[in-house]
């Protein structure tokens, strides 16, 4: 492959934000050999930053050594350097160097929002999770519109099964993302955990909503199939119970409820209709009849 090819094929994995290591390692090695990655102006920087990651993905922390030692030499005091050399200590080092590292880094800028994130990732590896809690709850005080960081604090309260802590969270980054119908799913499906039959109901709803292009003659996909299925047992639940189901949220169960039934039913099964669903489609209407 030619040098020009190599860097217009990086080019394209950084404006579509690819991570590819293999690929980036074996054509950012033709750019690297040419031994002009200096001379090629931002494009050469951007290029070292992009081929460091790269290699310390697959192991080749040579490459990566060299890659920091160029953009060293440029940007002596860059953040962005620092966030790489963390990166790459993170290959070998023990969590406590790598953690007096970045503590050393954030006293001289404690600004510096991804050098804050890569520590919490280390905390929460090395199973300190109450710090990385609590670090991550004074990170979102200053960078509140981090919706990655709301989301990290809600994979941390989940996986802890504190799941009112982690809707509080979800609920930051549904203020931040309202057109983003991901978030809304992960708050739904995370209230059908906790047990909030009627307000994980109510978010699985407004997923199906917000997929505007569906209609009663649209076969249901991707995340549609998902919200489907979510409402469908969540329906189950409140229409085959004798008692009414309470809500931590106080959200009512809506009065059309076997309505809704009946039409998660006919969407989930329309979401297994054609040939390669119809094994698939005969399991599901056996559950939902309750023969399985």
């Amino acid at each position: 492959m030619s040098l020009q090819s190599a860097l217009q094929k990086l080019a394209s994995f950084r404006t579509n934000n690819t991570r590819e290591s293999q690929e980036t390692f074996e054509k950012g090695l033709i750019v690297l050999k040419s031994g002009k990655s200096t001379k090629l102006g931002d494009e050469g920087w951007a290029f070292l930053e992009q081929l460091a990651l790269a290699a310390v993905d697959i192991g080749r922390l040579d490459i990566a050594d060299q890659c920091l030692k160029q953009l060293g030499e440029k940007f002596p005091d860059s953040p962005r350097v620092d966030v790489l050399t963390g990166i790459r200590m993170e290959a070998t080092e023990p969590p406590s160097t790598i953690l007096a590292f970045y503590d050393e880094l954030l006293r001289i800028n404690s600004a510096n929002a991804a050098i804050w994130k890569r520590r919490i990732s280390i905390l929460r590896r090395v199973g300190k999770i109450e710090k990385a809690v609590e670090d991550l709850n004074e990170y979102l005080d200053t960078f509140y519109t981090d919706v990655e960081g709301w989301l990290e604090l809600a994979d941390i309260h989940s996986s802890c099964n504190q799941y009112t802590s982690a809707l509080q969270a979800l609920s930051h980054a549904l203020l931040l993302t309202p057109q983003n119908p991901f978030t809304f799913l992960q708050f739904a499906e995370t209230a059908y955990t906790s047990g909030d039959i009627p307000l994980a109901l109510k978010m699985f709803l407004v997923v199906i909503d917000m997929n505007e292009g569906e209609d009663e003659d649209t076969i249901p996909l991707g995340i549609s199939v998902r919200a489907w299925w979510g409402t469908k047992l969540c329906t189950r639940q409140l229409v085959s119970s004798s008692t009414t189901h309470s809500s931590q949220s106080n959200t009512p169960v809506p009065k059309n409820i076997k309505l809704i039934d009946e039409l998660a039913t006919e969407r989930v099964l329309t979401a297994y209709s054609g040939e390669q669903g119809i094994q698939a489609r005969s399991l599901v209407s056996n559950w939902m009849s309750g023969r399985q």
